[in-house]
This record gives structure tokens, sequence and C-alpha cells, in this order.
């Protein structure tokens, strides 16, 4: 119970420092003893995450451009929820990278690719166009029913 104790306690600590712990509490028993109550008890440590990198590199490479200046780098995304009704709806956000402005929200039950236009166009009047637009094109992560 007490290397339980110990384990849940210390989250992060393995079989070997929670011994040293219990060695220092007055426990004797031997490192192996302790490592084979560790896998009976059904005790392991979390999985460390993997460190994210960098957003731009030192060099400031092409692999993630660094905004310098307003209308350089816009950002798009699309963002999904749903309301308490049920209804889902689906927005698009453009953002300049350099001002953090977010140069346009839009809320929609349904969004195709002319929507998006619609709502470029106004912008691009206004703003003029960016050097560069960035978009994840990854999966969009839609509420699960």
């Amino acid at each position: 119970m007490a290397l339980i104790r110990l384990a849940k306690h210390y989250g992060r600590y393995g079989y070997r420092k929670v011994t040293e712990l219990l060695h220092v509490a007055g426990w004797r028993a031997s490192h192996k003893k302790m490592e084979r109550l560790w896998r009976e008890g059904g005790l392991q440590l979390p999985h460390r995450h993997k460190k994210r990198g960098r957003l731009y590199h030192h060099d400031a490479s092409v692999i993630r451009l660094k905004p310098t200046h307003p209308n350089h780098v816009w950002t798009t995304d699309f963002v999904h929820d749903e309301l308490s009704d049920g209804q889902s709806n689906k927005m698009l956000t453009i953002l300049d990278e350099f001002t953090w402005q977010a140069t346009a929200v839009t809320i929609r039950t349904r969004m195709g690719a002319n929507d998006v236009l619609e709502v470029l166009y106004p912008l691009l009047l206004r703003h003029g166009s960016p050097e560069h637009i960035r978009s994840d094109n990854g999966p969009s992560s839609r509420p699960k029913h």
C-alpha cells in the first residue's frame, strides 16, 4: 500500500525512485522485489509528451514564414461548433498574423467555396491582398454526435 500511495503522490517517479523513498522511510526490500510489486500492482509511468518545436526557424525559412508587416501573412481556419439545440455552425476565421487582428469571422450553418469567396472579396478590397495565405488543410474537428 505504501508503494501505491507514493506512486500516486509522485506521479512522475518510477519504481527505482519510489524504492529509494521507501528505504528512507525505513522499509527494507530489494529493488527486484519492489520492481515485481510495481508490475503486479499495475503501476506504470505516464507516457512523456513530445515537446513541440518552434513555430519559426531562426533563419525564418520558407517552411514557416514569419510575418514582418501587416498583410504579409494571413491565416485561415474553419471552426465547427454545435448549439444546445443540436444545430451545427461553421465559422471561417481569417487572421493577420503580424497584427493578430481578426480581419473576418463569418458564421453560417453551411459554408461552401462560394461563401468563402464572398467573405474574401470585401477583405481584399478593404485591406489589399496578402503576400501569403496560410491554411492547415487538416481534418476538421467536427463535434461527435
